[in-house]
């Protein structure tokens, strides 16, 4: 089985002949595929996503897939998510695996306990999820080593975080085994947390016109030719609305005996058919249905223990004859068909039957904490704090595994069953910081917050409740120095009174850190400083080292560099995003965030698939860092823009001078310098009034490389100066670190060499070498631009010889530079070809058109040619040229994936592969890489 363009495979036509069973009319060719997947699954493994709007028939063709594996000889394992379970961390991973837990012990033992922990088998601090994530995928193979295996997931969307990602995680390690992963999920809006990229795609479609009708006669003969019509126009060919339809109508209507109602819409008229099918069954029936639904997984063991006993499978029948439900004998569960008819048998209950199912289920669910404290909740109406703490607790379990909606919810149901009123209010304050600092949740923060204050006048006192209104601040035009003092007053009040919770103190203490940031001063840093001086405890580690690499690195990054090291490692090793995020701040002037690439990633695509936004927006502000320095331009162009977007259309807009900032240096180095100075003044603008320091700063560093990239040196010189004196790193103003090549630069073609000097002085008694490879880069080659002719060329020679060169090629290039100039004036012109043609070759495959006509000029004015090969484009494949084509006529990813018939992810990946075959890296090099008519060679 071969994918088309973008992983995504198609339906080959209809083959003519018979039909399958009725429930399987026009699914033909999508049977035979999934019977080939199965079959090449169970030899050397693989993965496929079936995707498809709700009722379009998905998990039927999984039941289809569950029964040709079962004769085959195979293992099945079936997952199915829940919106209850959705809210719950590893619960669909305990379904998954609850069938192998007696083969735990074939593990080692830190995977073994990993996974006993997160699935509530066992006691223990929570595991890191890549570990859960490694344990899960080695226990399927093993499984499978043995026996074929196919593990079904249905209904994606609402499969929990944890489990999302460990399916994630999993479904691109089953190469080479004899598992198959299957999976449902939606397409549209809702695709959950699973991350889909990459993984083979197959798209169910709705039923043709043809397929549709048959279903439609097989099922109801007697439907007039007029009714007919009017469901197969109302149903759209989906496949549930086809069977269920029908069924709102009388006989009469059937027939045309009457009219049919006037709107005949797919949601709430299904839903409210459902609800009355349920309302038709049985007491006993309704009852078990009632547990099932609410319980989530349908084991047929806890509807037994939660009906006292009483339950009989046979109370299940009416619900199976009426096609709601079907039990799995071998799974020994009851599966509902379509996730409206659970929420249907919820609906068609009341409170009070809710609240007692909801009551039996925390009862037998004591081993399983977070579900049993979720229960205990629904089951309370008054106010109790015993249940209120457990719920709690609960958050606070899953807040730890990086479950930020459910920790809110379980907060909030927490304060709503509170007696006092003092928690009521804390904890609405908790779930309210919550949501502002992981999620960036604005709107809804502010809500809680009011909450909060409404339930007790005490709620603004508490560090949450000062940290939740801060974060929000950010959002509106309050000035940064009225944050600082909200938050120091805070932090103060509850250090004086000693009743500061150990875990609001240090939440404190992070909100006032990155508001001293934002603030770009040193004063603001004081009452930090202070607080933790009269802390009674050790503050986290976490917290003192983004302190010490962030606040003021130039005077406290070195000796911290073995705390950053081992946190790194940490971070590598696991998925929590907060801590992730946490030493990502840390790794900046460090030059390491590299090795966070891959998990901030992960929560770029878990944000674009609706995940924390406030993560989103920060993981793409730190690849775009990365990014910049690395020469991945057009990466960091694009995430940019995407971050801009973000900030624009969601709750983070504080963060939109960050994204700007990444635009200006861009549009900088590129020569587009109007363009540059016009969003760096736009940043300094909306900094000025909000005290945002930060952003100033970061708006002259965009305005010393277009100072110098236009070859104003004395303007480059008056905007580093501002950033940071000549000869000094300004205190707390860390990104004094990024322009010190710029500042010794601007220094020397202004004259003012002493000052120079002195900078580079600073550099040295600063130990920036030590601080970062790039640093070390910068420091050498500022060396080399400020030393005397007869020391110049060691110093480049250092500079050049640092290990990591390759790594950061607009600096490097601009010593080559620096260092070809100077060969160049004292006459050794061998030795200045070499680094200026390195420049100019580096500068041209950047896009650095100002530096790149820099080095042009020095090697004509050396006597040497600056000629350039044109790129073969014979490297190309056909696709590739087509693709190259479009894109240099002016074409956007979207407009070409049009085209055809891609997606635009499809054509992102084929330009990313294009631009280094033809030495290039921007779009706007393509038409000259292809030559003067593009359209040509299409």
């Amino acid at each position: 089985m071969t994918p088309t363009e973008g992983g995504r495979y198609e339906v080959p036509p209809a083959a003519p002949g018979d039909f399958p069973p009725v429930m399987l009319v026009g699914r033909l060719p999508e049977l035979e595929f999934l019977r080939a997947f199965v079959s090449e699954a169970a030899v050397t493994g693989g993965i496929l996503v079936v995707s498809g709007e709700p009722g379009v028939g998905k998990s039927t063709l999984l039941d289809a897939a569950d029964e040709y594996t079962r004769a085959s000889g195979a293992t099945v394992l079936r997952v199915a998510g829940t919106e209850l379970e959705g809210q719950l961390s590893y619960a669909a991973l305990n379904q998954a695996l609850y069938p192998l837990v007696d083969e735990f012990d074939q593990l080692n033992t830190a995977q073994r306990d990993a996974l006993q922990v997160a699935l509530g088998f066992g006691d223990g601090p929570p595991p890191g999820q890549l570990l859960v994530s490694n344990a899960a995928a080695v226990l399927l193979r093993r499984a499978a080593a043995r026996s074929p295996l196919l593990l079904i997931v249905d209904d994606m969307p609402w499969i929990d975080r944890a489990s999302a990602g460990v399916l994630s995680f999993v479904a691109r390690r089953l190469a080479g085994s004899r598992a198959g992963l299957l999976v449902a999920s939606r397409t549209g809006e809702d695709q959950g947390f699973f991350d889909r990229a990459g993984l083979p795609e197959y798209e169910l479609k709705p039923l043709d016109d043809t397929a549709a009708g048959q279903l439609l006669a097989a099922r109801f003969p007697d439907l007039h030719a007029t009714v007919k019509a009017r469901i197969l126009d109302t149903a759209q060919g989906i496949p549930l609305a086809l069977l269920e339809l029908p069924r709102t109508l009388s006989q009469s209507q059937r027939t045309a005996g009457e009219p049919l109602p006037a709107v005949l819409p797919l949601g709430q008229h299904l839903q409210r058919h459902f609800v009355s099918r349920v309302a038709k069954l049985p007491d006993a029936t309704k009852k078990l249905l009632l547990t099932a639904a609410l319980e989530g997984t349908g084991d047929l063991a806890v509807l037994e223990a939660a009906n006292d006993g009483a339950y009989r499978i046979d109370d299940l029948a009416p619900a199976e004859r009426d096609r709601l439900v079907q039990v799995k004998e071998h799974s020994h569960r009851v599966v509902f068909r379509h996730p409206l008819i659970r929420s249907a048998v919820v609906e068609a209950t009341t409170s009070a039957e809710r609240r007692s199912a909801h009551r039996r289920l925390a009862t037998i669910l004591v081993n399983q904490p977070e579900h049993r404290a979720w229960h205990l909740g629904e089951a309370t109406v008054e106010p109790d704090e015993q249940v209120a703490a457990v719920l709690e607790e609960a958050a606070h379990t899953v807040v730890a595994r990086g479950d930020y909606t459910s920790a809110v919810a379980l907060l909030t149901r927490a304060s709503d069953l509170s007696p006092s009123s003092a928690e009521r209010g804390r904890r609405l304050a908790a779930a309210a910081y919550i949501g502002a600092e992981a999620m960036g949740e604005v709107r809804s923060t502010a809500e809680l917050l009011e909450g909060s204050r409404r339930a007790s006048s005490q709620a603004s006192s508490s560090l949450h409740y000062a940290s939740a209104a801060t974060l929000v601040m950010l959002n509106s035009d309050a000035h940064i120095d009225t944050a600082h003092r909200m938050m120091v007053s805070a932090i103060e009040g509850s250090q004086d009174r000693g009743d500061a919770d150990p875990v609001e103190l240090v939440n404190g203490l992070a909100t006032l850190l990155l508001i001293c940031f934002f603030g770009g001063r040193s004063e603001l840093w004081q009452p930090l400083y202070a607080a933790l001086g009269r802390l009674s405890h050790e503050p986290p580690p976490s917290l003192t080292l983004t302190l010490d690499m962030v606040a003021d690195p130039a005077r406290t990054g070195v000796a911290a560099l073995p705390r950053l090291q081992a946190a790194l490692q940490a971070a590598r090793d696991g998925t929590n995003s907060h801590q992730v995020q946490s030493i990502a701040e840390a790794a900046w002037y460090a030059d390491r965030l590299a090795e966070l690439r891959e998990p901030l990633w992960r929560a770029v695509l878990q944000g674009r698939e609706g995940g924390p936004a406030r993560r989103h927006l920060v993981a793409l502000m730190d690849i775009c860092v990365d990014d910049f320095h690395r020469g991945r331009w057009d990466e960091a162009a694009e995430l940019a823009a995407e971050g801009l977007s973000l900030t624009e259309e969601g709750g983070g807009r504080f963060f939109g001078w960050y994204f700007r900032y990444h635009q200006a240096l861009l549009a900088a180095v590129m020569g587009r310098f109007e363009t540059s100075r016009a969003l760096a003044e736009q940043m300094i603008g909306w900094a000025g009034p909000r005290g945002v320091g930060t952003a100033r700063i970061f708006a002259h560093h965009a305005l010393v490389l277009g100072d110098l990239g236009r070859g104003d040196f004395e303007s480059a010189y008056h905007h580093a100066t501002t950033v940071s004196p000549a000869g000094t790193l300004a205190s707390h103003v860390p990104h004094c670190l990024w322009i010190t090549m710029d500042l010794v630069e601007a220094a020397v073609r202004t004259d003012p060499r002493a000052e120079a000097d002195r900078h580079v002085r600073a550099m040295q008694d600063a130990r920036l070498s030590e601080l970062s490879p790039r640093l070390a880069i910068l420091a050498a080659g500022s060396a080399g631009i400020a030393a005397a002719d007869e020391d110049a060329p060691a110093l480049f020679e250092e500079a050049l010889n640092l290990p990591t060169i390759d790594q950061w090629p607009f600096d490097v290039a601009r010593v080559r530079l620096a260092y070809g100039e100077r060969l160049r004036r004292a006459r050794s012109l061998t030795e200045a070809k070499v680094q200026l043609q390195g420049a100019l070759a580096a500068f041209r495959t950047l896009g650095a058109d100002p530096w790149t006509a820099r080095a042009e000029r020095e090697l004509r004015a050396a006597g040497l040619a600056s000629t350039q090969s044109a790129p073969d484009i014979s490297n190309l494949t056909a696709q590739e040229l087509q693709i190259a084509t479009l894109a240099a006529s002016g074409l956007t990813n979207k407009e070409i994936a049009a085209k055809l018939y891609l997606s635009p992810r499809t054509v992102s990946g084929h330009l990313y592969r294009i631009f280094p075959k033809l030495g290039i890296t921007t779009r706007a090099a393509l038409r000259d890489a292809l030559g003067t008519d593009p359209n040509s060679s299409g």
